[in-house]
């Protein structure tokens, strides 16, 4: 799907508020709530918004540590990689999980409530997933910035 400046508009306003409603949207970019619902209805078929989510301050609900966690694999052989993948997110404390370049072949992103509620997940959901040699964990000292949707994506239409 080709988006053009109008489409833009209207995702940035949703980047801003995923609640807003098609009027309070189309009086922002000076469009009609009609205009603002056809075209957020076909993003929405295509693929291009995929979706809607609350954010929550996980401090706020007791959750004040962020650990990032490097996996080293013993392999990068296709069935080694597959299998830690179909493991990790089984594991119910991992919020992200992505395959990267370099020495580390997996970063995984954990919200704690203790230095004591990281021991327990480390013994009991990353050092049973397969295949692991070498787990190197780093915790969070300050969080500097976190977007959904980085402005970027933006300022490229201007």
């Amino acid at each position: 799907m080709a988006l053009d400046d109008i489409d833009f508009r209207i995702l940035q306003a949703l980047s801003e508020d995923g609640r807003a409603s098609d009027v309070s949207i189309g009086e922002k970019i000076h469009l009609s709530s009609t205009a603002v619902a056809r075209r957020r209805k076909i993003m929405e078929e295509c693929g291009v918004i995929s979706g809607y989510g609350a954010k929550f301050d996980m401090d706020a609900l007791g959750f004040s540590g962020v650990v990032v966690v490097a996996f080293e694999l013993v392999s990068q052989a296709e069935s080694v990689l597959n299998e830690f993948e179909r493991e990790v997110v089984n594991c119910p404390s991992v919020s992200y999980c992505a395959f990267i370049s370099g020495d580390t072949d997996f970063i995984v992103i954990i919200h704690v409530s203790s230095l004591n509620d990281y021991d327990a997940i480390y013994r009991k959901e990353l050092c049973i997933l397969p295949h692991v040699a070498k787990i190197r964990s780093s915790f969070v000292m300050r969080e500097v910035t976190r977007l959904a949707n980085p402005p970027v994506l933006f300022q490229r239409r201007k």
